[in-house]
């Protein structure tokens, strides 16, 4: 790949900064903890950080209400903390890309309580704002995720602000040009400060409907109820809209005033986001885009298939950056812990992951087959799993400390009790455990990203699917290199014509064209 195009089929590693690694002994991690352990990720072979949000916060919502966009929190360090990092990683050859929260700020940003103090102030259409109905009830129908109604009652103003999220999140009006300009003028800030890329949370929510419009019931749930009320809704009118195309044009011109910088955007979408994604990554708008499709719990070969192909058919000139978990989603080992031993489901979703086309994130943790902490209710910090607990436990389980050795103090985390727990079963797993422990997780990722960084099919090759029954997912990339997975605790047996080389093998075995998979089983090959 050229310079510029380093993102394209690149492994990005995000950091959740909270949890990574606590450098100054106050229980929360930071930019000087991250720093110190940024030879554990160039030791992995990824190709570059993301780091959730480090910016200045009351952290109503862990960072992503930001009050300061130009700053860095005192609870991660100082900018020449940051500078520091930035420094450090490109001498270790990893690029650098931080979260971008454009869709909202803080209540507490200065703007905002410009904005809510008259209708009159020079900040007073900088946030969506909209008179009640006749009967004092909200403007609309439009649902919070985190629970309740999306609008919150403002007296000085006698009016509603739309919140997407928290009350604590009011949604920026990018109907007005001044908030673009402004918006894109804190990315070339950190552009400036040496940034490599951006990951843009919530990027289809930027705008609203203008008119306001009820968003419509969820058809698909027929008769059944879901446990968020905002997840009966089909969200066509308070996000999605095609405003959007026109800034992500915007910024993307930004973007490329400066060399080998990146944009990948997350698509928060359930009904048609493989569309969006790749409308979002064509025609000079977004690098990638992501989605929560590989989120979740689905786990067969045809959902995997499907996304892959669904993508590429729609948009060919597009590029998608996959993942199976994040900092919002229960650990993929154990949503799909039913479907194997969990050593052999982390090793083989690894083998899955870093052999399709596109780029790849991987989440802290992931590599050492990490799995959810299950948590009791007074140990979380999360809004959400506060808010709908025990339907919805949040998504603290996913976010506790990062683990790097087993008998240290919170298992290397720190030497003071961390923001979250760290249990047993995860302590377990810890990088001195696993690394140079032949077979272990942590030494399987290992292999797969060298073996992606050395096989230019499995960066740049596309991809074509083979006719194989369930539980068995297997593809070409490129001309030279076939990939077959079995997602079951069965064995599997198939036949693949023409191999020349193993390059990896997990409980499989070639003969012939006779390919055995054992349980969770995994074959990379080099073709004839």
């Amino acid at each position: 790949m050229s310079k510029a195009n380093w993102w394209k089929g690149a492994v990005i590693y995000q950091i959740y900064p909270r949890s990574y690694q606590d450098g100054n002994d106050d229980g929360i991690g930071d930019l000087k903890g991250i720093t110190a352990r940024l030879p554990h990720i160039a030791d992995l072979g990824a190709d570059a950080i993301w780091l959730s949000p480090i910016f200045t916060s009351p952290m109503a919502d862990m960072g992503y209400d930001v009050s300061n966009y130009t700053d860095i929190d005192p609870t991660f360090g100082t900018l020449a903390d940051f500078d520091e990092m930035v420094a450090c990683a490109h001498e270790l050859g990893l690029k650098v890309m931080i979260d971008q929260v454009l869709s909202h700020s803080s209540n507490q940003h200065p703007f905002f309580e410009e904005s809510r103090s008259s209708r009159d102030n020079p900040k007073a259409d900088w946030y969506v704002w909209a008179d009640p109905k006749h009967d004092g009830s909200a403007p609309n129908n439009w649902q919070a995720i985190f629970g309740g109604i999306a609008w919150e009652w403002e007296p000085r103003r006698r009016q509603y602000y739309f919140h997407n999220f928290l009350k604590e999140q009011p949604d920026f009006n990018f109907h007005n040009p001044e908030v673009q300009e402004w918006l894109l003028g804190t990315m070339r800030f950190w552009l400036d400060r040496g940034v490599d890329g951006f990951r843009l949370d919530t990027v289809n929510f930027y705008f609203h409907d203008k008119h306001l419009r009820d968003d419509p019931a969820d058809f698909r749930l027929n008769g059944t109820q879901a446990v968020k009320p905002y997840d009966m809704q089909y969200h066509i009118f308070s996000k999605n809209q095609p405003d959007n195309i026109a800034f992500l044009e915007k910024m993307r011109k930004l973007m490329d005033e400066y060399e080998d910088r990146t944009l990948v955007g997350e698509v928060g979408e359930s009904h048609h986001p493989i569309e969006i994604m790749g409308e979002y990554t064509s025609a000079n708008r977004l690098h990638m885009a992501y989605s929560f499709e590989m989120l979740g719990p689905k786990f067969t070969a045809e959902h995997f298939r499907h996304q892959i192909d669904q993508f590429f058919k729609l948009a060919p000139k597009g590029w998608p950056c996959w993942a199976m978990s994040n900092h919002d989603v229960p650990r993929h080992v154990t949503r799909w812990a039913e479907h194997g031993d969990q050593d052999a489901v982390a090793k083989l979703a690894a083998a899955m992951l870093l052999t399709m086309e596109g780029s790849i994130c991987l989440y802290q943790g992931e590599e050492l087959g990490q799995t959810e902490t299950e948590l009791e209710f007074h140990e979380l910090t999360d809004p959400q799993g506060i808010n709908f607990w025990p339907a919805d436990k949040g998504r603290d389980g996913c976010r506790t400390p990062m683990v790097w050795e087993k008998d240290a103090p919170h298992a290397g985390f720190g030497r003071v009790e961390p923001w979250l727990p760290v249990k047993a079963p995860q302590a377990a797993r810890a990088v001195d455990t696993q690394k140079g422990v032949e077979g272990s997780v942590l030494e399987t990722y290992r292999a797969l990203l060298k073996l992606r960084r050395e096989t230019p099919d499995l960066r740049e090759g596309r991809t074509m699917f083979a006719e194989t029954e369930e539980p068995v997912l297997a593809f070409h990339r490129g001309e030279k290199t076939v990939c077959a997975f079995n997602l079951s605790n069965q064995p599997q047996e198939i036949e693949i014509d023409g191999i020349d080389e193993t390059l990896f093998a997990l409980e499989a075995q070639t003969d012939n064209g006779k390919v055995w998979l054992g349980p969770n089983g995994a074959l990379i090959a080099r073709l004839k």
